[in-house]
Formats: structure tokens, sequence, C-alpha cells
């Protein structure tokens, strides 16, 4: 494993660094004449150093909303977002999906990605309702690894108007929640969105963050070849073609919709 990138990676000021977002987040809310900041708080460990960062300085002026689908989300997840708010002391609101999303199925055909990509729609309509009328600012909760492989639903959790942690990779995050105290078992247990059941992101990408991260960070950071990255990571050549492609293929997604004219020029 690319132990010593890894290690180059994940060793930074992580005290620093939340300085940092916390000063980007009160400009912000400055800048636009904003109350404040929500965010979706599915007790994963992206959204739990979201809350923990607002704890500190916004706690006040922070809403999280808890939204699970009662017949998907796994009730460990709802028990880790609560005890989260228990923790943080920010003010929440748990809403269950699922209604919304059987009123949805009584008029489209049942397709599992579709349904799963729904419902992270959902959940950002429910945000943006909110943050309308609290005037407040969405969070996003990408990170950086997810970000470059497109690993989230376009206008749905990849929808925000900032995105504080979208420039540390995964497992920089992990670092963080460290640093801001949070839960050990949140910041150890498998990511998944949980858009199906059983739903866990290495599962599906066929890739753990241990390959992912180095990887990235080797081809975008430090703009290596992919065969120089096979040298310093000691990951396999079709895995780093692999996380290549995820990043093109997926580039759609973090571009503002192509305008007809632009595409003349």
């Amino acid at each position: 494993m690319a132990v010593d990138i890894i290690n180059e990676i994940t060793n930074l000021d992580y005290s620093a660094i939340t300085a940092k977002i916390e000063n980007f987040l009160s400009s912000q809310i400055e800048k636009t004449n904003s109350d404040g900041v929500i965010l979706g708080l599915s007790g994963g460990i992206d959204s739990a150093v979201l809350a923990y960062i607002c704890k500190r300085n916004l706690k006040d002026k922070t809403l999280a909303l808890i939204m699970p689908d009662s017949e998907i989300t796994p009730k460990s997840e709802i028990d880790d977002a609560l005890k989260m708010i228990v923790d943080t002391g920010i003010e929440h609101k748990v809403i269950d999906i699922n209604s919304i999303v059987r009123e949805y199925g009584k008029y489209l055909e049942s397709d599992d990605k579709a349904d799963g990509n729904l419902r992270a729609r959902i959940r950002t309509n429910i945000l943006y309702y909110h943050a309308n009328s609290k005037n407040y600012l969405v969070l996003g909760s990408s990170d950086k690894s997810e970000h470059l492989i497109g690993y989230f639903t376009k206008f749905g959790d990849g929808a925000s108007d900032i995105t504080p942690i979208v420039s540390l990779y995964k497992l920089q995050v992990r670092g963080i929640a460290k640093y801001l105290g949070v839960p050990q078992n949140v910041i150890s247990k498998k990511s998944s969105p949980h858009l199906w059941k059983d739903h866990e992101a290495e599962k599906e990408l066929g890739i753990s963050y241990e390959q992912i991260d180095p990887v990235l960070y080797c081809l975008f950071d430090k703009k290596l070849t992919v065969v120089e990255t096979e040298k310093t990571t000691h990951i396999e050549r079709s895995t780093i073609e692999k996380i290549e492609r995820l990043k093109i293929s997926s580039e759609h997604k973090r571009l503002l919709s192509k305008k007809p004219m632009e595409e003349q020029q």
C-alpha cells in the first residue's frame, strides 16, 4: 500500500485548516448577508465534520436536518446523527422522507439507481426550502475525493451554496474529524450515502479510499503520469486508470450547464 503517500496526504495542521474553514464560513455569511448555515446530517463522517466545525463558532447560527428514508436508512445512522446533535448542541429537525419518496413512486417507474438519486434530490429540496425560510446558506458535504471522481448526485448532494471541505481528501477528512472530536465509530464506519439498502461507497466503486486518495493526489496534485503514479503508489495500473476514467467521465457534474453559443466558440 502507498504508505509514504498516505502519510504525505494526511500529515497536516488540522488546527490551521479548521481555522481557515471557520473564517471562510463567517466571511461567506457576512458577504451574502445571510443569517446562518444549514446542513444535512446523515450520521456519516463528511456531514459530521461540518457539524463539529459549526459547533465551535456558529452553534447559534446552524440548523442540521436529519433526513432518513425509514425504509432504507439504517437505524444506527439516525442514532449516530442524533448523538452528534446532543454533542454539538446545534438546532436540528428530523424529517423522514419516506412518504415523499412513496408519493413520487405513484407516478414513476421504479429503478434502484434513479430512486437513490431521487432521495438525494428530495433532501436537497428540503434543505433549500429551510434555507430560503431562514435566510441561511446551504453547506455541501462533498469532500475532494468524491468531488473529483463524481461520487455525488448532480443537483442532489452535489448542490450547495458553499462546500467547506471540498479541498480535503477523504483520508484528510478522517484526520480533521479526529481533531474536531467526532466520535470514533463515525470516523471508522464504512462511507455510504445510503441511497438504497446496504449501500456502501467503496463496495459500489470497487476501490478503497486508501487507493483513491493516493492516486488522485499523485495525478492531480503532484501532476504525475499514470506510469509515475504506479511506481510511486505501488497500486495496480488498472486501478489507477479506473480512477482517472471516473474523473474524466464525471466532468459534467462539476460544470455549469452547457450553452449552445459556447459550443460554437
